[in-house]
C-alpha cells in the first residue's frame, strides 16, 4: 500500500469520528434552535453569560431596605395565610405583665418541737392511781396524771419534817452555828424535793399539815394531746423512763423538700399556703420558719420548714400536705412558653409582619413563671409572636431552605 493510500484511509476515519459525537450530542440535547443568537453590542453573538446571585447585604446596611428586597433578609420568610391557617398558626401580642414565681412541694406534717411535753421521773416508785389512761387524750398544763408510792420520797417528807422542827426550835439560838446549822439542813432537805420536781404547792401542804404523804401526784407539764404512753396501774418505773409524751398540735410544723435552683426565691418569713389532697377546699396559711443549712447530695434538694396553726388539729402528724409559694417577680415582657423553639445552643421565636409574612429571631430569655418566659433581648412590647404550631412553621422553612438550594445546585 503507497503512503497517499494510508493517508487517506486515517483521514476517514477521523472524519467518522467527528461525525458519531455530533449526532449524539445532537440526540441529547433535542432540536436545535431556529432562533438566531443574540448579538452583542459589537455586532458578534454574545457568549453564554453566567448567573449571578444577590449577595449578602454588608454590615451597616439599611435593614429596613434590606426587608423590601425579597430574599435579602434570611430571617424572612412568607406562608400563605390560608397555609397558615390549615396548620393551626395561632398569634399573640408582646406584653409587659407582672409576674409571679410559684414553687410546689408536698411535705410531711410534723409536732411542733416547741410545743411539747416529757413526763419522767427522777426516783422510782410504783404508780397507783391513773388519771390519763389513753393515747390521743387531751390534758392540760398542770392536770394530775398519775399518782405514785415512792419509798424515797416518804423518806425525804420526813426528814423535812424533821428539819423544819429543827429549824423552829434552833434557828434563833444564841449560838450562830447551830442556828446556821438548822437551817442550811432544812433548805437542803426542801432543795431535794424540788430538783425531785416536787411541786411547790405540795411542799407547804406538807409545812402546815406536818402529814407525810404516801403518794404523791404527777402533773401535766404543758397542754395537748397525748402522743405516746407508757404509764400503767401497778407499773414499777425507774428514773429516765418517759411516761408520756404531750404535744400541743394547735401549731405544726411541715417539712418539705425545695430544689436547689429553687432556693433563691425562698425566704425566712416568706407566707406559704397550705392544702390537702383530699380536702382542696381547705386552705391554711403560713411562713417559712427555717430554711436547713446542709443539701441532700442525692436529691440536690433542701429541707424547709414551714410553721401554721392547725385550727380543729385538722393535719395529724404524718400526714401529707401540699404547699405553695408566690413570689412576685414584677413587671416583665414576657411571652407564652409555646412560642419558643429551644434548639439547644439558642432560642427561636417567630415574629408575624402580617400579610404571611414570618420572620425568626434568636432572643435571651429570664425568668421562667408558670406558663410565660419572660424575653430580655430580641423582642419589642407590641409585636406579633407565634404562639402555636412553631415546629411546622419550623420544618417548612427548613424544607423551602433545603429545595431551594438543590435548585441552586441544577443551575
Amino acid at each position: 500500500m503507497t503512503r497517499p493510500t494510508v493517508v487517506a484511509g486515517v483521514a476517514l476515519v477521523v472524519v467518522i469520528g467527528f461525525a458519531a459525537a455530533f449526532w449524539v450530542v445532537t440526540r441529547e440535547q433535542g432540536p436545535p434552535s431556529t432562533e438566531l443568537p443574540k448579538e452583542s453590542s459589537s455586532g458578534m453573538p454574545a457568549m453564554e453569560q453566567s448567573v449571578e446571585r444577590p449577595m449578602p447585604a454588608p454590615k451597616g446596611h439599611d435593614e429596613h431596605a434590606a426587608q423590601d428586597m425579597p430574599g435579602a433578609d434570611a430571617n424572612l420568610m412568607t406562608i400563605a395565610p390560608e397555609r397558615l391557617q390549615t396548620i393551626g398558626v395561632k398569634f399573640q401580642e408582646a406584653t409587659r405583665r407582672p409576674l409571679d414565681k410559684i414553687i410546689r412541694t408536698v411535705g410531711r406534717v410534723e409536732i411542733d418541737e416547741r410545743l411539747v411535753g416529757r413526763v419522767n421521773l427522777k426516783f422510782e416508785g410504783w404508780i397507783e392511781e391513773l388519771r390519763v389512761s389513753a393515747i390521743g387524750d387531751h390534758v392540760k398544763k398542770g392536770q394530775r396524771l398519775f399518782t405514785i408510792y415512792s419509798p424515797d420520797l416518804v423518806a425525804t417528807q420526813e426528814e423535812y419534817l424533821l428539819s423544819l422542827q429543827s429549824y423552829r426550835e434552833l434557828g434563833q439560838s444564841e449560838f450562830p452555828e447551830v442556828a446556821r446549822g438548822a437551817k442550811e439542813l432544812l433548805d437542803a432537805t426542801r432543795r431535794r424535793l424540788q430538783l425531785w420536781d416536787i411541786r411547790k404547792n405540795h411542799i407547804q401542804d406538807l409545812e402546815r399539815t406536818g402529814t407525810v404523804l404516801r403518794t404523791l401526784p404527777i402533773h401535766s407539764p404543758a397542754t395537748g394531746t397525748v402522743i405516746r404512753m407508757e404509764a400503767r396501774t401497778g407499773t414499777f418505773v425507774t428514773p429516765g423512763t418517759e411516761l408520756y409524751f404531750i404535744a400541743d398540735l394547735s401549731r405544726i410544723w411541715i417539712q418539705a423538700d425545695i430544689y436547689e435552683y429553687e432556693l433563691p426565691y425562698i425566704k425566712e418569713g416568706q407566707s406559704a399556703t397550705v392544702t390537702l389532697s383530699y380536702d382542696p377546699n381547705t386552705k391554711l396559711h403560713g411562713h417559712v420558719g427555717f430554711i436547713y443549712p446542709t443539701l441532700d447530695p442525692k436529691t440536690r434538694t433542701v429541707k424547709v420548714r414551714f410553721e401554721l396553726d392547725n385550727p380543729g388539729e385538722k393535719l395529724k402528724p404524718g400526714m401529707y400536705a401540699n404547699v405553695e409559694l408566690k413570689n412576685p417577680l414584677g413587671t416583665k415582657l414576657v411571652v407564652p412558653r409555646d412560642a419558643i423553639l429551644e434548639t439547644g445552643e439558642r432560642h427561636l421565636l417567630f415574629i408575624h409582619h402580617g400579610g404571611g409574612q414570618l420572620e425568626w429571631r434568636s432572643v435571651k430569655l429570664g425568668v421562667k413563671a408558670g406558663d410565660w418566659l419572660e424575653v430580655t433581648e430580641g423582642l419589642k412590647e407590641g409585636e406579633h409572636v407565634v404562639t402555636g404550631a412553631n415546629f411546622l412553621i419550623d420544618s417548612e422553612s427548613q424544607l423551602k431552605a433545603a429545595v431551594g438550594g438543590m435548585a441552586g445546585m441544577k443551575r
